[in-house]
């Protein structure tokens, strides 16, 4: 009998160890040895990277590597034709001309008492029909023939939108012929060969800001060889 029980204590014993065991690897793991022991199942977690240790024995930092550099588009150079300031008409804002590069622009000297004045109904529609494209008309209202527009920045203004809807960019009254002559007209003369002779003269620009043409007053907005020389530069 005395034998049968010390077996069976040291059975118990073992028992106990082996328990006591289980339960210190269940808690270093994090998780229950048994299901039936009161613990709750391991659920998932996020997972986690472990750190590399350095030679002093700090974990090492892992940080994300750099995005790699990107040198910046550098902005279109500005042609030397289109590299000047005029004043916009509504009020006298300095507008630059560079801001049109890169586009199919139609200059014209305007006045509003011309004979040639309904041309600004075609030149709005080639500014609507075209400016998706990259196409512009700078409107110049100018008093230099026949003093044809003497009226005040505000009146031209409100005669060009009242009467023929005008909304493609237009300037402060310019003097275009003569020793006085803007700087930007003398420069299109120069370049074309011809300064104005009279009201509603134009000289059309390419993407690259060099001239392509210019026409006579005469010549109107709607004119073939005008519109087909814009369509030809809209495609280069």
């Amino acid at each position: 009998m005395f034998e049968f029980h010390n077996l069976l204590d040291k059975s118990r014993c073992g028992s106990a160890i082996v328990l006591a065991l289980l339960v210190a690897i269940s808690f270093v793991l994090d998780k229950p040895a048994f299901a039936g022991d009161g613990g709750t199942a391991a659920q998932p977690g996020p997972v986690r990277i472990a750190a590399t240790a350095t030679a002093g024995g700090a974990p090492a930092t892992r940080t994300l590597p750099a995005a790699p550099a990107t040198t910046p588009t550098p902005p279109a150079a500005c042609p030397s034709l289109l590299d000047r300031t005029a004043l916009r008409l509504q009020d006298d804002a300095p507008q630059r001309l560079c801001q049109y590069a890169g586009q199919v622009t139609l200059v014209v000297n305007t006045a509003s008492y011309c004979g040639f004045t309904r041309q600004y109904e075609g030149l709005e529609a080639l500014y609507r029909r075209y400016r998706a494209r990259g196409f512009v008309v700078l409107g110049f209202p100018s008093n230099d023939f026949g003093q044809q527009e003497p009226d005040s920045a505000k009146q031209i203004a409100d005669f060009c939108f009242n009467t023929y809807g005008v909304e493609f960019p237009m300037f402060s009254k310019t003097v275009v012929s003569g020793p006085k002559a803007d700087p930007f007209f003398v420069a299109l003369a120069r370049d074309g060969g011809s300064a104005p002779k009279w009201n509603f003269h134009k000289y059309l620009i390419g993407r690259d800001g060099k001239l392509i043409a210019h026409y006579p007053s005469a010549v109107e907005p709607t004119d073939a060889r005008l519109t087909r020389d814009i369509e030809q530069s809209l495609a280069r």
